[in-house]
């Protein structure tokens, strides 16, 4: 799995595939969908799909794939190698989705919630396997929201295509397994070498899980945010968590509008206008900086 392209830039969303195999253009297939890293605050959430000819089922069974989450780093890394041995009929496909993607979708104001994110992240990739000629049967999905409507969206933009969703199919269907341990191992992969944008230094690297009730987790965050600035695009700084420390930790901005001349605005609040610290010698502007 190479992800330099994501690497390259990894404030952006990035697709990654492997091969088709010549198999899944000639036979009817089945795919699953699955996603890792929905609910952590740092890091991307990466969605997969794995797909194989309806024939091959048993043999992927054979692969003793099972659901990400169940499994260790060592044996999720395994199974991966598994799949990726089997490229011959197995082939697979990611959509990264950067911290930075998830926490502008989340923030913009069109209201565009993680949900409707998740589904058309899925859709996208369910047509990019349809636009490489892969013949489509069986999709297999792990629901987000309630999973008969998410079915009845999915069955009326895929004609043709048999559409199961179901809580908890990355446990019930091996093709949904298999995209699970795709999607994990390459979250697995990018959270370890995250490459930082920012300038931090030498980042402590032991963040925790990731979710925003781990106490590692937490103290890396109150660690790394700046004031001014807030956090490095590492963190999805929608996330309420992130969101109540930047307004308990960092200082307040107000900014200029049309309304009313942000200098005579701030004086009013009795704070400091952002134009008031372009103006400020370095020692001034590093004693009170405004929040982001």
């Amino acid at each position: 799995m190479d992800l330099s392209p994501f690497e390259t830039d990894n404030s952006v969303s990035c697709r990654l595939a492997s091969q088709i195999p010549d198999v899944c253009k000639m036979e009817d297939c089945c795919l699953g969908i699955d996603e890792a890293g929905r609910g952590p605050v740092l890091g991307p959430m990466v969605y997969g799909i794995c797909f194989c000819p309806v024939s091959k089922k048993g043999d992927l069974k054979n692969l003793k794939v099972a659901d990400s989450k169940t499994l260790t780093e060592a044996e999720r890394e395994k199974l991966f190698q598994n799949l990726d041995e089997a490229r011959n009929y197995v082939g697979w496909a990611l959509q990264i989705l950067s911290p930075n993607t998830i926490s502008t979708s989340m923030l913009q104001r069109t209201k565009y919630n993680l949900n409707a994110l998740s589904h058309d992240t899925a859709i996208g990739l369910v047509q990019y396997a349809l636009d490489s000629g892969v013949q489509l049967k069986e999709v297999y999905v792990d629901t987000v929201g309630p999973a008969e409507k998410y079915e009845e969206k999915l069955s009326k933009l895929f004609p043709g295509v048999d559409v199961t969703v179901r809580p908890k199919a990355d446990s019930l269907f091996p093709i949904v397994s298999a995209a699970s341990i795709c999607a994990k191992v390459a979250r697995d992969r990018v959270v370890k070498g995250w490459n930082f944008a920012e300038d931090l230094g030498e980042v402590d690297a032991d963040y925790g899980s990731g979710y925003p009730n781990d106490p590692k987790t937490k103290a890396w965050l109150l660690k790394y945010l700046d004031p001014v600035f807030g956090y490095p695009q590492f963190v999805r700084f929608s996330w309420s968590t992130a969101q109540t420390l930047m307004d308990s930790k960092a200082v307040t901005v107000h900014w200029d509008d049309d309304e009313e001349d942000g200098e005579k605005s701030a004086q009013r609040q009795k704070n400091r206008s952002m134009l008031s610290y372009f103006g400020a010698s370095a020692g001034e502007g590093s004693a009170s900086a405004p929040k982001k």
